[in-house]
């Protein structure tokens, strides 16, 4: 059986996930700081396909250390799949600046993916043949941007697509692929269900973009559609 984590799982993209992934019959590990109604329920109806993991913030080193670490769920598992799917969206104008928000994104959205991939690699939980997908956005995209705002929001994507980048350059060696992906202007909570995609589709999308993941193509930035994106 394979084994993937997910962070973020309790909503949207990421319970999605957990959905197809445990249809899949793979072994889903469901970490969140807070579990939801919906993330509950499909454990319970899943026979154990689905683990929930609650209490994880991907902002706490000490958090992610424990997850790593210490967590019993993850005693002897070595991970197929890492999604660092848990992020943050503030909305900002050059006219309405919140530095305190902006440093939120930058924790969750940048350093969140990074801290969690380098501590499950240290306590050797992904290995050759495992592969990491980090959910990013092409508003990170320098090229991409004509519209302007979102400071916090952008500059955190376009920082771990560097730290997505980079950390390819680094796992190649160990065989980890790594994969940087855009969702689509997907219909969630977190767009206030507006969008041109549901959530299905999305998380379809994606999965086929990591199907298609293998080392050789390691440190990409597509879209769900298979669409490959500028920088």
């Amino acid at each position: 059986m394979k084994h993937a984590l997910i962070t973020g799982a309790n909503r949207g993209i990421g319970l999605e996930f957990c959905r197809q992934l445990a249809a899949r019959g793979v072994r889903v590990f469901a970490t969140c700081r807070t579990s939801s109604r919906e993330l509950d329920a499909l454990a319970s109806s899943s026979g154990g396909a689905v683990r929930v993991i609650a209490d994880l913030d991907v902002a706490s080193d000490a958090a992610v250390e424990r997850l790593a670490r210490d967590e019993p769920a993850l005693a002897g598992v070595r991970l197929d799949l890492l999604i660092n799917n848990a992020g943050v969206l503030r909305r900002e104008s050059l006219d309405d600046l919140d530095f305190e928000r902006i440093r939120l994104q930058f924790e969750i959205n940048s350093l969140g993916p990074l801290r969690v991939t380098a501590a499950l690699v240290r306590e050797q939980k992904l290995g050759r043949g495992s592969k990491v997908a980090i959910i990013t956005s092409r508003m990170g995209s320098i090229a991409d941007n004509t519209s302007g705002s979102r400071y916090g929001y952008r500059m955190s994507k376009a920082a771990v697509n560097m730290a997505g980048a980079t950390l390819a350059r680094d796992l190649e060696s160990r065989g980890i692929a790594v994969a940087l992906l855009h969702p689509g202007w997907v219909r969630t909570d977190m767009t206030k269900q507006r969008g041109l995609v549901d959530v299905d589709e999305s998380v379809a999308g994606l999965l086929a973009r990591i199907d298609e993941l293998t080392v050789s193509r390691t440190g990409g930035f597509w879209h769900s559609n298979g669409e490959r994106l500028p920088w």
